[in-house]
């Protein structure tokens, strides 16, 4: 995981090479990608909570 400085580079890189105007839509496309990711994980897990109750 990088440090503050890490991120602060990474920030600088990423406002040269999209530039500004670009930076929110890729932003909120990241946060929509990283939702979905999480409802799937958490789905996953569910369904196994859900296979050891009718197991048993």
């Amino acid at each position: 995981m990088p440090s503050l400085s890490g991120w602060i580079i990474i920030l600088v890189i990423a406002l040269l090479v999209f530039g500004p105007s670009k930076l929110p839509q890729l932003g909120k496309s990241l946060g929509s990608a990283l939702r979905e990711f999480k409802e799937a994980v958490g789905g996953v897990g569910k369904d196994d909570q859900n296979k050891d109750k009718t197991s048993t």
